[in-house]
């Protein structure tokens, strides 16, 4: 029995989005989970659009969400060139074969007579087909146009009254009839092959078991069956998976939000929680459980747990997923990950005063209020930025007793060794006023933050030091005193 092998073959037109990310995962976990093979490899025909850059862009971000792949650009192998315009030679010899079969011929169209016979068709009501009309050409009359300059097209020929059946492996039983394609291009006049014949040649001699692909392909299939069976190729299994939509059921699009992965990686969304909550796009394991590592993603996964139906992106539930992944992470670790946001913002110098161990209290008492990474930049103002009260806090400053709580901090408030040390001493200062709890939190914070609300005041007093606690409170009780 062969080894499975599968793979991705992304166009480097554009970033690399979620529909593709999740098409290469449910790649990678086929292939891991079965111990097979997968392959990525560029299809970079469309001349036109191609970029280097973003074929970099691509792998870069493969790499980032943790799918690595054992053959390919940049790993090697032995059935290279990898990208679709350094195997141009291997298409060339099977577009010869195909017309020494009688199964391909030269088309001289041009763009101006295939639209006036669209046109004719659509005024008809007929089928909107190619008419099949240079299929008759005689070798000679081909010879003679080529030897005046003219620059033909290849076209398949379709084979008449024929079914196509895919059993595919998510979609089920799917049939096509011949009668409904005409003769198509597969290669344009310029010498580059179309889609349609380049990804059939590349998938065989790379040997391709199966072909994991979005829905939107389903319909390329029987064109692509049709190369299989006059070139005498043996046919892959195909497994077409359902569309992305947003959360208004529509296909995915700016509209929905970032759709490319180089979005949400600069966001400061964790890849171990896109890898996850991708790979829960459309498929589903065994039980309850959401959160789940790249170890378990690998053993549950099969292609029989793959939905028919549309996958929602639900925002929320990526937010969420990515919050409990970013509470799995140490402070240490969660600090080095924070860096770089905080480092390229506006506090870059106001970080660089703190320690590390206040740097570290300060990631500890933000991080139950981060979703993303890029929040900490939002997060962190409170321990920087100039106080401004807000009307919450004007009014506990303006409260009875307010200026005694501040005068007992103002005066007697010592430099903490940790966190605990601070909660006592706030907790003591009540029983020692004889104040309600709140009454000593409130003007407290409010003093510190220009806020009712934010961190717990122990971490908030031992990142903002005593000096720096004391001159806020000296603030607040000359505006409010």
């Amino acid at each position: 029995m062969r080894k499975s092998k599968v793979r991705f073959a992304p166009s480097p037109t554009g970033p690399l989005h979620i529909g593709g990310a999740r098409s290469a995962l449910f790649n990678y976990l086929f292939a891991a989970h079965e111990g097979g093979e997968f392959v990525v490899r560029i299809e970079d025909t469309d001349l036109e659009r191609s970029r280097r850059q973003y074929e970099e862009e691509i792998l870069e971000s493969l790499r980032w969400l943790g799918i690595t792949w054992t053959e390919g650009i940049l790993e090697g192998g032995d059935n290279g060139p990898y990208r679709q315009t350094e195997r141009l030679d291997i298409y060339q010899s099977y577009i010869h074969k195909l017309l020494e079969q009688g199964d391909a011929y030269y088309c001289f169209c041009t763009l101006e007579e295939l639209e006036s016979e669209r046109q004719a068709q659509v005024q008809s009501g007929q089928m909107q087909r190619y008419s099949g009309r240079c299929y008759g050409l005689s070798d000679q009359e081909v010879k003679k146009r080529i030897e005046a300059g003219l620059k033909p097209s290849v076209r398949f020929r379709v084979p008449v009254h024929q079914i196509y059946v895919v059993n595919d492996l998510v979609r089920g039983t799917v049939s096509f009839e011949s009668d409904n394609s005409g003769d198509f291009i597969i290669l344009k006049s310029d010498g580059i092959p179309v889609y349609n014949f380049a990804v059939v040649i590349d998938d065989v001699l790379m040997g391709i078991t199966h072909i994991i692909r979005a829905e939107e392909h389903l319909p390329n299939t029987p064109r692509q069956l049709m190369l299989y069976d006059a070139l005498k190729f043996a046919r892959p299994e195909f497994a077409h998976i359902s569309l992305i939509l947003g959360s208004d059921r529509q296909k995915m699009s700016k509209r929905h939000g970032a759709t490319s992965l180089i979005q949400y990686r600069q966001m400061g969304y964790l890849p171990e929680a896109l890898f996850n909550f991708l790979a829960l796009l459309g498929w589903s394991p065994e039980g309850e459980q959401e959160i789940l590592s790249r170890e378990e993603l690998v053993q549950a996964f099969t292609l029989d747990r793959v939905a028919k139906s549309p996958a929602v992106f639900d925002m929320d539930k990526l937010n969420w997923m990515n919050q409990q992944y970013l509470k799995l992470k140490s402070v240490p670790q969660l600090a080095e990950l924070l860096r770089p946001y905080l480092m390229g913002s506006e506090w870059t110098l106001k970080l660089s005063q703190l320690d590390e161990r206040r740097y570290h209290l300060l990631v500890e008492a933000v991080r139950d209020h981060l979703v993303c990474l890029a929040d900490i930049t939002n997060e962190a103002e409170v321990f920087f930025r100039q106080v401004e009260w807000e009307e919450g806090a004007r009014e506990a400053l303006s409260a009875e007793g307010a200026q005694t709580v501040l005068a007992y901090f103002h005066d007697g408030l010592p430099e903490f060794e940790k966190p605990e040390e601070a909660k006592a001493y706030i907790k003591a200062a009540v029983k020692r006023l004889h104040l309600k709890a709140k009454d000593v939190y409130m003007p407290l914070r409010s003093a510190l933050t220009g806020r009712t609300y934010g961190p717990e005041l122990p971490y908030l007093i031992m990142v903002l030091g005593r000096e720096e606690c004391r001159r806020r409170i000296d603030q607040a009780r000359k505006l409010f005193g």
